[in-house]
């Protein structure tokens, strides 16, 4: 009898995901999305978890963010260190605001401003996604272009200022290229693409002998400055060419011109993990909003949905932000 009463007042105080019950006064709603965020939190730090050990583990070789990201629309050979990927930043945390106004909107029944902060944030989301996608470009195709060594280490050139040079700045292309019957199964061909490279490396290395103004800068930093390459005088730099393997252009999964392999797949696999989280807000965005004009929560009397996509929203945001201080500020 007393096992009987027990079971029952237990079953009695079960959440069943009605709206009787409300744990830590969310709906059940609101509680599933507040798990769900949780849990990709805990995906989101095992990830800069390990950029972070790799990086740390490969520090003396890292590319540095100034040169890598340093594009800013319409401005072509300007060089603007994080100006863009600023301003992305900028535009998505702007974008949490017009959520957050939405939901404030939503709370008072205004249908009206709903829709309106509303599509502000659909757009701000938009304008994010599509300056990834630009950012993503822009580091698969390079600027410079760079070589492979024997032992899989990537050289850069400069000048005597220690100013970049790209390849075809000094590449001698009066030769014939040693691979131009080629396929490219089968010859010596960069990363760009899939596609030929814009010079060999019998070019680049002949170039490199007749100028004597060129010089290799290496991926490794100067001891005690984390924002300088050492550069190699020129009689070590004629010694080096002897070990010229490929010619690298952009970056892939497999190498990049911009240093250290591991670079290019961590900045692919996480940004483009996390430009995934925000399409999806674009999407549920776009939903809601419709839903909004639709008069649907106006006839419920309640915009919590709003609220729930809003959570996600903040969440996408305030990942960005631990994204952009990993990748470009430390």
């Amino acid at each position: 009898m007393g096992a009987t009463v027990t079971t029952a007042a237990s079953k009695e105080k079960i959440w069943n995901g009605g709206e009787d019950i409300q744990p830590l006064g969310a709906s059940y709603g609101k509680m599933m999305m507040w798990y769900f965020i949780l849990s990709d939190s805990l995906t989101f730090a095992g990830f800069l978890a390990s950029y972070g050990f790799t990086r740390f583990k490969f520090m003396d070789s890292w590319p540095i963010a100034d040169e890598v990201f340093n594009h800013f629309p319409f401005l072509h050979g300007v060089n603007a260190p994080m100006y863009y990927v600023a301003l992305m930043t900028f535009i998505l945390i702007f974008s949490s605001v017009t959520m957050v106004l939405a939901v404030d909107a939503g709370h008072q029944l205004k249908k009206k401003k709903v829709a309106v902060y509303m599509l502000l944030t659909i757009v701000g989301g938009l304008i994010f996604v599509g300056s990834q996608a630009w950012e993503w470009k822009n580091f698969i195709s390079g600027t410079y272009g760079a070589v492979e060594t024997k032992g899989g280490e990537i050289l850069q050139f400069v000048d005597k200022d220690g100013k970049r040079l790209a390849l075809a700045d000094f590449a001698d292309t009066s030769l014939v290229r040693e691979d131009a019957a080629l396929t490219k199964s089968k010859g010596v061909w960069g990363m760009k693409g899939g596609a030929d490279t814009s010079v060999s490396l019998s070019q680049v290395k002949a170039g490199l002998e007749k100028n004597p103004n060129v010089f290799i800068r290496t991926q490794y930093t100067v001891e005690g400055n984390k924002h300088k390459k050492v550069v190699l005088s020129r009689e070590e730099t004629l010694k080096r060419a002897n070990d010229f393997v490929y010619v690298v252009e952009g970056a892939n999964l497999i190498r990049n011109e911009y240093g250290h392999k591991t670079f290019a797949n961590l900045f692919f696999f996480i940004t483009g993990f996390h430009g995934f989280h925000v399409s999806v807000g674009v999407l549920l965005n776009i939903i809601i909003f419709f839903n909004v004009l639709l008069g649907t929560y106006e006839k419920r009397k309640s915009y919590e949905m709003v609220e729930k996509v809003g959570l996600y929203w903040h969440f996408v945001d305030l990942v960005w932000v631990f994204v952009f201080t990993f990748f470009y500020l430390v």
